[in-house]
């Protein structure tokens, strides 16, 4: 890590972590999800750590309007916070974020009516107590281009700040901190088949920076500046449907000299899930020390799960039966809004892709109610003590542990850890040297 890297990330972490007196890390993981067992999983790791934990919403998944988890700001926060006592996590050790805040949900509406609903989104994140918030007003509205000009873009995100400010000054909350920059495919991840990413350009990043400056000080919320941490860019790094693009640190070096003019931010690095360890690494040492994960860790769950399910239908005397694949395959079938436009193919491959994909867009069909009762269902059936033969034909990820009675044979702790190991590489790049 370069002397500049090193100071940008001291700058920005610790206004990140606000008053809180804890040692800084390297860098930090943002947990992007809203499953139960994902930010459990989450928590419980960092109460072994004595860490800080970071948890963000995107503005598909929690809005005012409910998003498609059903769930306000104010509600998301209730509902981390009630896994956090159950844990016996503190609550002063979470720092919530909001994702791709802007008028993405409302883009089918016109620019005046979605950046009205996305001010009051904003507000509804800030009165709920989330103190991160990245500014993502890129996408085009009714009647306009799918992608904005850079200036358009800045200047909706000012009118955002402006709306968080004062928000924050009204309730006399801690004023948040922010992330401009969109170089990222949009909420959802990429639909297509990944190729060499294009590395975001030096240039293409300071001017970012430039016309948000421009843009906050034209809408009278040039103090808000002093408190952006970090720009969003694109490293490399993405997965798609059926492939992951990894990071080269030899494509980045150019963009990680542009940090050298940024004093005292950091880059942000989304869709970082499924990179190996070193590679998450190497990101952190370039500079890149806020590494955003989500369908990674419900990809390994529904592994978890779909592995218990298999052991159940061998337990059974219905040998052959997957019950929680048939009743996710059902739902998603019937409700097939979250993945139509993602996947394609014959028949048989969306069949997979719905299930499989590494975009893991089954993610978005687990809040359904029958999906939760399938899965209760499904952890009733099996005995409490999984026999060891079939945690390795089905969770060999997980035998090692279950051999050596570091991990209890119980389906619940199997998930847990499941999504537990796709966590330790990000604590390991992470964690202070």
């Amino acid at each position: 890590m370069s002397a500049t890297v090193d100071h940008n990330r001291r700058i920005a972490l610790a206004k990140l972590l606000g008053e809180r007196d804890l040692p800084l890390p390297r860098g930090i993981t943002s947990v992007c999800s809203a499953h139960p067992l994902v930010i459990e999983a989450t928590l419980r790791r960092a109460a072994r750590q004595d860490e800080v934990v970071l948890i963000e919403a995107t503005c598909n998944q929690v809005n005012q309007e409910g998003g498609y988890t059903g769930m306000t700001p104010a509600d998301f926060r209730a509902f981390i916070e009630r896994i956090a006592a159950r844990v016996d996590f503190s609550a002063d050790r979470i720092i919530l974020g909001g994702d791709h805040l802007g008028p993405n949900p409302w883009r089918k509406l016109s620019a005046d009516d979605a950046m009205a609903r996305a001010e009051a989104m904003v507000t509804a994140y800030v009165e709920a107590g989330f103190e991160k918030l990245h500014l993502d007003t890129s996408m085009g509205c009714a009647g306009e281009p799918l992608a904005l000009a850079d200036e358009l873009t800045a200047a909706r995100a000012a009118r955002l700040a402006s709306a968080a400010e004062n928000a924050a000054r009204r309730i006399g909350r801690r004023l948040p901190v922010y992330v401009i920059g969109t170089e990222v495919p949009p909420p959802g991840g990429a639909t297509h088949a990944l190729d060499e990413l294009e590395v975001t350009r030096r240039d293409a990043a300071l001017r970012t920076l430039e016309v948000h400056h421009r843009a906050f000080s034209e809408a009278g919320v040039g103090p808000a500046l002093e408190r952006v941490i970090a720009i969003v860019v694109q490293p490399g790094v993405e997965f798609g449907n059926s492939n992951v693009a990894l990071y080269q640190p030899e494509r980045a070096q150019e963009l990680i000299s542009a940090l050298d003019d940024m004093e005292g931010l950091l880059f942000e690095a989304h869709s970082t899930d499924y990179q190996p360890a070193d590679m998450l690494s190497a990101l952190v040492d370039g500079g890149f020390s806020i590494l955003k994960v989500g369908p990674g860790l419900t990809f390994a769950l529904r592994e978890a799960l779909y592995g218990l399910d298999a052991i159940a239908s061998t337990l059974s005397n219905d040998a052959g039966t997957r019950r929680l694949a048939a009743t996710m395959e059902d739902i998603m079938v019937e409700a097939p809004a979250h993945w139509a436009g993602h996947y394609g193919g014959t028949a048989k491959e969306q069949q997979l892709q719905r299930h499989f994909s590494y975009s893991d867009r089954i993610r978005y069909y687990w809040p359904d109610a029958r999906a939760a009762a399938a899965v209760e269902e499904l952890f009733a059936c099996l005995p409490d003590t999984i026999p060891e033969t079939l945690i390795s034909q089905h969770l060999a990820r997980l035998y090692p542990d279950v051999v050596e009675k570091r991990l209890a044979p119980k389906a619940r702790d199997l998930c847990l850890a499941a999504v537990d190991a796709a966590l330790a590489p990000y604590a390991a790049a992470t964690a202070p040297r």
